[in-house]
């Protein structure tokens, strides 16, 4: 397609076939399939606008309105942050600690677009899995993801952390929270200037939230129970040490993604003393 032919190599290709099946509403395959297909005026006027946005920053899954996760696709909007590779490391580590077929409790904090919290429950359909987000169009936007993938035994929750859960306990508390320093430079640079500043940014050093989150953890957790947080590449040995601080000091480990950064620190809460 002409579209395609008139951009370099990488990135610019990968992004310029996302825009394309967005216009077309197809799939990689017809796009190899129909390469010599040429576009109608509307479909060329339709992607030479995205094309556009995007020369100006705007991040190409908020031009389509869609982005993949853990095999699963998702619509996004300005609204949430964009779901990343990285964030998948934290789906695998609650699965690996809820059984194919348990009826643990998982809490999500910070859930967004509901990524992690609907590829859990797509996993372990068993499980009892609660999604809490600040943002009411985060809340509107998980419900309709989870909809849209058939997800039953997942309860979606607009409130502030863990107000929202009054009372309840949990197997394993997973958190993707804000934790970008307010003075971090990489906020006006890439797709970082276009997601909400109030799911990116947690203060000074950016574990303004991660230390809120893990100082009441405790009371909603059962014995045993698992928190995991995903993190800066730079924040691991803090949150190390606010969990160290709130008594989790079970089996506390950093895990590093793909990429060798480290993503997510966790711990397991002591049994209580008899």
């Amino acid at each position: 397609m002409d579209a395609l032919r008139c951009l370099g190599g990488g990135t610019a290709v990968v992004e310029a076939r996302a825009l394309l099946r967005h216009v077309l509403g197809c799939d990689d395959s017809y796009l190899i399939t129909h390469g010599e297909q040429l576009l109608s005026s509307g479909q060329q006027e339709a992607f030479e606008a995205l094309a556009v946005r995007r020369r100006r920053g705007e991040p190409v899954a908020y031009l389509t309105g869609s982005r993949e996760f853990f095999g699963l696709e998702f619509k996004v909007t300005p609204a949430v942050l964009i779901p990343r590779p990285e964030t998948e490391l934290l789906v695998e580590l609650v699965l690996e600690r809820v059984p194919a077929h348990s009826a643990a409790g998982v809490l999500d904090l910070g859930t967004g677009s509901g990524c992690v919290a609907i590829a859990i429950a797509r996993q372990r359909p068993q499980a009892r899995v609660v999604a809490v987000d600040a943002a009411a169009e985060a809340v509107a936007l998980a419900r309709e993801n989870a909809a849209r993938h058939g997800v039953r035994n997942l309860d979606i929750v607009h409130g502030d952390w863990f107000a929202a859960v009054p009372g309840q306990r949990f197997e394993v508390i997973a958190a993707n929270p804000p934790y970008v320093a307010a003075n971090d430079p990489h906020l006006a640079a890439d797709d970082l200037r276009f997601e909400p500043r109030p799911a990116l940014v947690a203060g000074p050093d950016g574990t303004e939230c991660i230390a809120v989150i893990v100082d009441a953890a405790r009371e909603h957790l059962n014995p045993r129970g698992w928190l995991l947080i995903e993190h800066g590449h730079d924040q691991g040995a803090r949150v190390r040490a606010l969990l160290s601080a709130a008594g989790f000091a079970r089996q506390m480990r950093t895990w590093r993604d793909l990429a060798g950064i480290e993503r997510v620190s966790g711990a397991q809460l002591d049994p209580p003393c008899r």
